[in-house]
């Protein structure tokens, strides 16, 4: 079954606050992804590349569609 082609917009709305793998068909001139299909998607950042192990696709980027903390480092 073909998956559908989504704009990363779309994506982070149908998959909010997770971690998604996405077979990407279009970037913007700044790498960003314009639109592609996601393939899987996770809580945590350690199941989605576990999943990447075994998914099966050539251009390919991992995406958190939520806010992630900032981080602060003390020197």
């Amino acid at each position: 079954m073909k998956k559908k082609t989504l704009t990363m917009e779309e994506i982070v709305q149908q998959h909010p606050n997770q971690w998604v793998l996405i077979e990407y068909s279009e970037l913007d001139e700044d790498l960003n992804i314009v639109r592609g299909e996601v393939v899987e998607t996770a809580a945590t950042k350690d199941e989605i590349y576990q999943k990447l192990l075994t998914a099966q696709v050539t251009r390919f980027a991992i995406e958190y569609t939520g806010v992630l903390p900032e981080v602060a480092y003390i020197l």
